[in-house]
Parts: C-alpha cells; structure tokens; sequence
C-alpha cells in the first residue's frame, strides 16, 4: 500500500504553483484586454485589425510577456514538484517563491510597449529564473548521486 500524502506537507510548493498559474492566467488576461483596446481603436479610425500580423508595440509587450511565461512552464513545475516530492518542500518553496516573484517582474521589466529588442532589464529576471532551474536540478542531481 502506498504512503498517504498530507496535503499540509506540501503545502508551499501548491501555493507556488497556484501563485504562478494565477501569473499565467492574468498574463492572459491582459493580452486580452491590449487586444481589445487595440481593436476598438482601429475599429474607430475604420481601420482592419489583424491580430496575428499587428507590430503593435503594446501586444507585442504583453504577448512576449505571456508566451515566456508559457514557454518556462514545464520544466519550472515540473523541477519544482520534483524536488518539492524527493528533495524537500522547504528549498522547492523558497527557490519557487524566488521564480514566480521574477516571473511577476518580468511584463514591467518588459516594459507596457516593445518594438525592437527586448530590453536589457528583462535580464534580470531571465537569469535568476534561470538560476533557480539550475538550483532545482542541481538538488536533484545530489539526490540522486546520494
């Protein structure tokens, strides 16, 4: 038979995750919203709006925002759940704690409009997410060596 998990043992990698999918899910949110406000601008100018061919600074900035918050989804959860399971609830909390606080700061590091080049500031957050992967696996790595 199979050890019973306690859900109170786990409780800070699931207010992680639950925080970053909140980030997601908003990051949606406000592509939507751009979108919308840039569709009713060229609606009153009578102008067509083709979303998937716009340069519009502003979606440009929140899709980039969104998207590198998808495209970093799996392996965060995925090195998050691992070691939260096989390593240790309290490093997978603070680390994760460390990725999602980065990931929050990334669309106003971003910036509101983004037309050529993503800002030099974005870096900020892109290699401390990326510090944190590193850890995780890192921590895996010894545990399993061990």
């Amino acid at each position: 038979m199979a050890p019973e998990l306690d859900v109170t043992d786990y409780a800070g990698p699931i207010w992680v995750t639950l925080a970053y999918l909140s980030l997601y899910y908003g990051l949606i949110s406000n592509v939507l919203r751009v979108k919308l406000a840039i569709s009713k601008l060229h609606r009153r100018r009578h102008e067509r709006f083709d979303r998937y061919n716009s340069q519009d600074p502003q979606l440009l900035a929140a899709d980039r925002a969104m998207l590198n918050t998808l495209e970093h989804m799996p392996p965060f959860l995925t090195l998050l759940w691992l070691n939260a399971v096989f390593v240790g609830t309290l490093g997978a909390t603070v680390a994760g704690s460390i990725y999602v606080a980065t990931r929050t700061a990334y669309p106003f590091l971003v910036g509101s409009r983004l037309s050529r080049g993503i800002p030099n500031r974005v870096l900020f957050a892109t290699y401390t997410g990326y510090a944190v992967l590193a850890y995780f696996a890192f921590r895996l790595t010894v545990t399993l060596i061990s």
